[in-house]
């Protein structure tokens, strides 16, 4: 078990530019997820149904937990986007979408849906062979994660930069992330626990 540690190794305003270097870096993965995951916050009406339009399968929930206020008991968003109207549908927010999609298949449509809340998409796989690296790539702990509107792989601190994160094995791996890093003309500016 453990988690990755993951370096960041990009901070940009640019949400394009962020999305550039994060995607090329995620073609160097070997042995990847099949799907992507992808999550982002939503605060407005009009973020929803953008989302809506780019990953219909996407699940949604509350932001923060709401309780039924006699019996206690969890409640979830239950609307259903496609009939409800922006008056039903303001009083629920803000919201979180969330989805596994085909690795590919819509992550440069969902970066241009996104708002200014935060969002992250998450490429997984294993990275390739490298005898400069102290462990080989693994497809449990290895991947990219670009995160937008936030500066933190905990999603804590709010900012308007994203930055591009490159999560390897649980033990580390200075000397990997620094030349994952200079690929993408980027440096190591940290170290965190990742997923």
């Amino acid at each position: 078990m453990g988690n990755s540690v993951a370096y960041p190794v990009f901070r940009s305003a640019d949400k394009a530019e962020a999305y550039r270097r994060a995607e090329l870096l995620s073609r160097l993965l070997t042995r990847r997820h099949a799907e992507v995951w992808l999550t982002a916050d939503l605060e407005t009406v009009e973020d929803v149904r953008r989302m809506a339009a780019v990953v219909p399968g996407a699940r949604y929930e509350y932001v923060e937990i709401r309780t039924d206020p006699e019996t206690g008991a969890y409640i979830g968003f239950d609307l259903d986007l496609a009939t409800a109207h922006d008056d039903a549908l303001r009083p629920e927010l803000p919201l979180v979408a969330s989805a596994s999609v085909p690795w590919g298949s819509v992550e440069d449509r969902f970066v241009a849906a996104l708002g200014q809340g935060m969002a992250d998409i998450d490429w997984q796989g294993a990275w390739p062979d490298d005898p400069d690296a102290a462990h080989p790539g693994w497809e449990k702990y290895d991947g990219v994660q670009l995160l937008f509107h936030c500066d933190d792989q905990a999603r804590r601190r709010r900012s308007d930069r994203h930055t591009v994160y490159v999560h390897v094995t649980k033990w580390g791996d200075p000397a990997r992330a620094r030349k994952l890093a200079a690929y993408v003309g980027g440096a190591v500016l940290g170290e965190e626990t990742g997923w």
